[in-house]
């Protein structure tokens, strides 16, 4: 049974739904994207993706985030939790009916977090699951918290976490841009794009970076940044991607040259 590091794959809530309509699934980006992960056929991946317009209201509408104030919220926590496993549901779908061997692992199972950031994580069934020659699959979830209760974990979070406690190769980010700028593409026509970025660039940029368009609890892409500094300290590289265009992403795990933003520690 293989075990050489594995990949860790992000995909973005914002590139299989539409984050302007709540529980707007965009099946034929899923599609797409089950097709280039069943092409490329990349070993010891890991895919974790986003809530979009599934998870993102309802933690808003319930400010799960900030964590137990009142027992509304008790329902609130249930219902996301219970949407995030609607899109991964469907998400999973794609996968297994191409054959891929994805196992669904969510992070309200296996996760504690300490005011927001994880403190317990069992995570023998996943190293299990990469030893078989399984894909795991996990995403933002709601999670129990020692000292806030509850909150929202991420999963920027749960990316550079799993990068640093499995060792992994590379990270892969499939967001809904072409990479990295210095300012909003989508509201900024004269915003730069960065192709390779080392971590003392990195960590310079981060401050010009904005948040989030759509509803967004868990910060835009200044906190995915900020959530992939320790990874890139370790020495992991990350690669942002449009994972919206065709092909993208199965160039990325096939390791080919592809248009996005390589971060470096050096």
């Amino acid at each position: 049974m293989s075990q050489a590091k594995p990949t860790i794959l992000k995909i973005g809530g914002s590139v299989i739904t539409d984050k302007s309509k709540e529980m707007e699934v965009r099946m034929d980006a899923i599609s797409r994207l089950a097709d280039e992960i069943f092409e490329a056929n990349p070993k010891n991946l890991i895919i974790i993706h986003g809530g979009g317009s599934f998870g993102h209201p309802l933690a808003r509408k319930y400010a799960l985030k900030e964590g137990f104030k009142d027992a509304s919220q008790i329902v609130g926590f249930a219902e996301t939790h219970h949407v995030m496993t609607v899109l991964n549901g469907l998400f999973m779908d794609a996968l297994i009916w191409r054959g891929i061997p994805a196992v669904s692992i969510p992070p309200s199972s296996c996760a504690l977090t300490k005011n927001g950031r994880i403190a317990c994580f069992e995570e023998t069934p996943l190293k299990r699951l990469l030893e078989m020659g399984f894909t795991p699959v996990l995403y933002g979830d709601t999670v129990l918290d020692t000292e806030l209760g509850f909150t929202i974990l991420s999963g920027d979070q749960l990316t550079s976490f799993l990068a640093l406690r499995f060792n992994a190769e590379r990270i892969l980010i499939g967001v809904d841009v072409d990479g990295l700028y210095d300012a909003d593409p989508k509201t900024n026509v004269k915003a730069k794009m960065f192709e390779h970025l080392s971590l003392e660039e990195l960590k310079k940029t981060h401050g010009l970076l904005g948040g989030s368009n759509g509803c967004d609890v868990t910060g835009g892409m200044a906190n995915k940044i900020a959530e992939l500094i320790p990874a890139v300290e370790r020495g992991i590289p990350v690669l942002i991607v449009n994972a919206s265009k065709p092909k993208y992403l199965y160039k990325a795990l096939k390791g080919e040259k592809v248009k996005g933003t390589l971060i470096e520690k050096e």
